[in-house]
């Protein structure tokens, strides 16, 4: 996704795959021209190093993590795979390329996922997936996530693959995002406690073939009605796989159909419950990050609120942040999109952000994070990696999130970003 503006990611993506736009973008100046193999010098030291640090540091596994989160990076940025700009085009447009992307993954996650979490580990490794209640708190903090999303221009791997690959406007989500999150920890037990059910995971309930079976069945129709609903509008559906040259150098530089980011996030997926015993996190980070924020400048203390204190969270603000595997992968996600944006030619930040703009990103961005942590988790953590755990929590909060996409839309006119 070329990143020449801070408003690319709102305005101008086309409605077919980023790649056309990308194509047709004009010559580089020759100082940027000059830049991109400045950024991938950067990009593959901080890398390297930050792998060999942590191994040294941490140990092997989380090294591997760090390789892993950047790897989620690059395919995240070659193909412009995002959450946000396919739910608006859905939306407006009734396009469904971005939607069948996302069903492929949760498809291909589950097939990968379900066994695994039925024999309950791999080679004497557990693992175990996100599978937590669903109620009010998921509902209300996945509705705003999703207006969020439409305010700040991503989600929480848009806004990290954005801000690393040179977007001004998505490091001021980013940091908002962080506000937002360590602000719903800070109020937890204001807002904890609400009604939901006990976690129900349809593995553990169902079995595995019944799931296995159930679960791709409704992704199968869910993939029908997003074709026929395109077909209807436009005669045709575009293609996810695409098309054109698919040799080394498409690989390294993009750009990807939406389809091969989507098995590779799926197989990424994959290499993180096999490392970390779990599926992909990104945002109990922000709020970890924030925290320690908060306990740096002593405007509190954050070992006694109650989000902290919780037993799954208990030790988060005690160990190193070299030890925290969300927050290892988050930075390695960041560091593999800037690796990507300088293979690609296409790092060129513009530091001139309207102020419109500049509003939206900071309220999109505490309505991110705020409702990230409410609904436990992000598009990442809860969505994929709770559907591909079999939890219903998923299938909650994806229905949450939708009517809070069509409302943040919505909201887009009054901050001058585009349809």
């Amino acid at each position: 996704m070329s990143l020449t503006a801070d408003t690319r990611l709102d305005a101008a993506l086309t409605p077919t795959h980023p790649a056309a736009s990308r194509a047709a973008a004009p010559p580089r100046p020759d100082a940027a021209r000059r830049l991109q193999p400045l950024v991938v010098g950067a990009a593959g030291t901080a890398l390297a190093l930050g792998a060999a640090g942590l191994a040294t540091v941490s140990g092997g596994r989380i090294a591997a993590l760090w390789i892993v989160g950047a790897l989620l990076g690059i395919a995240l940025y070659h193909a412009a795979f995002g959450f946000t700009h396919g739910f608006r085009v859905l939306f407006a447009e009734r396009r469904s390329a971005h939607v069948r992307a996302q069903l492929l993954l949760l498809g291909t996650a589950v097939l990968l996922f379900y066994p695994l979490l039925a024999a309950g580990g791999v080679l004497g490794q557990p693992v175990r997936g996100f599978v937590f209640p669903a109620g009010v708190e998921v509902a209300l903090g996945a509705f705003l996530f999703g207006v969020g999303m439409q305010l700040g221009g991503g989600c929480a791997s848009g806004t990290l693959y954005t801000a690393g690959g040179g977007s001004t406007r998505m490091l001021a989500t980013l940091a908002s995002f962080v506000a937002g999150a360590t602000l719903a920890a800070f109020t937890y037990e204001h807002w904890h406690g609400l009604p939901s059910l006990p976690p129900i995971g349809a593995v553990q309930t169902l079995g595995l073939a019944p799931a296995l079976a159930g679960t791709l069945a409704v992704l199968g129709l869910l993939w029908w009605i997003a074709a026929r609903t395109e077909r209807a509008r436009h005669g045709g559906i575009e293609p996810i796989f695409g098309g054109g040259s698919a040799g080394h150098g498409r690989l390294w530089r993009g750009p990807w159909p939406f389809a091969w980011a989507a098995l590779a996030i799926a197989a990424l997926e994959l290499a993180t419950l096999l490392l970390a015993g779990r599926p992909w996190g990104i945002t109990q980070a922000f709020a970890l990050w924030g925290s320690h924020a908060v306990d740096r400048l002593g405007l509190d203390d954050p070992t006694f609120w109650a989000f902290w204190e919780a037993p799954t969270r208990a030790d988060a603000l005690l160990r190193p942040l070299a030890a925290d595997i969300t927050t290892v992968m988050d930075l390695g996600l960041i560091v593999g999109a800037l690796l990507a944006a300088g293979l690609a030619g296409r790092f060129a930040p513009a530091l001139r952000v309207p102020l419109p703009h500049l509003a939206a990103a900071v309220l999109g961005g505490l309505l991110l994070g705020f409702g990230a942590i409410m609904a436990t988790g992000c598009n990442i953590s809860a969505y994929v990696s709770g559907i591909a755990s079999g939890s219903l929590h998923g299938w909650l909060w994806i229905a949450a999130a939708l009517p809070g996409n069509w409302a943040g839309a919505k909201l887009r006119p009054l901050f001058r970003l585009g349809a």
